[in-house]
């Protein structure tokens, strides 16, 4: 088990003699252990780089599943196109086979939503476009929000200016006498009642 273990440090200190003394021979210096740490960490970060930039990029399956949860199914069903799930779909069928051709013909994304739009109504679009009166759908959620936060903030303020101060109160001797008369009596009376 000891050899085992020791055999891949004889190959690598092997491979790096070796290394070294190829270098060596062509009059060049071995790199300094600081450099090949570099030179290491820049080859494995392109290799991620290049892992990250290929990560679907061919893939025809993941570029069909994210335009299908894209469009909505025009049966009345309020679905995604992708998960439509009733019964006997008239319609679901027929506008995945129309996707699958657009992507198999090459059309671009924007291309297919709008051929989908031209065919099944701007309906089809499960979130609207952001040109023309569309643009409405995505301004308006935020601009009501802004309109109803300043409208609380006014109406805060309004209720807090209108307020007046409480001043303290003089101490008033017949006001106070006619307290503690109030509190004799009511004490006395709870103690020897029923």
């Amino acid at each position: 088990m000891k050899n085992f273990q020791a055999a891949p440090e004889r190959f690598f200190s092997g491979a790096k003699a070796h290394a070294n003394s190829a270098s060596l021979a062509r009059g060049l210096k071995p790199p300094s252990p600081s450099a090949t740490f570099w030179i290491r960490g820049i080859q494995a970060l392109a290799l991620a780089v290049a892992v990250c930039f290929s990560l679907g990029a061919s893939d025809a399956g993941s570029r069909f599943t994210s335009l299908n949860h894209r469009l909505m199914c025009t049966c009345g069903c309020a679905e995604i196109l992708g998960e439509c799930n009733h019964v006997g779909c008239p319609n679901s069928t027929e506008e995945l086979n129309d996707l699958r051709a657009y992507i198999d013909k090459g059309l671009s994304d924007d291309q297919i939503f709008s051929a989908f739009a031209a065919k099944y109504g701007a309906t089809v679009l499960a979130a609207p476009t952001a040109h023309g009166f569309d643009l409405v759908a995505w301004i308006a959620p935020f601009a009501v929000f802004a309109a109803a936060l300043l409208g609380t903030i006014l109406l805060v303020r309004r209720w807090t200016i209108g307020k007046t101060h409480c001043e303290a109160q003089v101490p008033d001797p017949e006001m106070d006498a006619l307290r503690e008369k109030i509190r004799r009596e009511t004490d006395s009376g709870s103690d020897g009642g029923f």
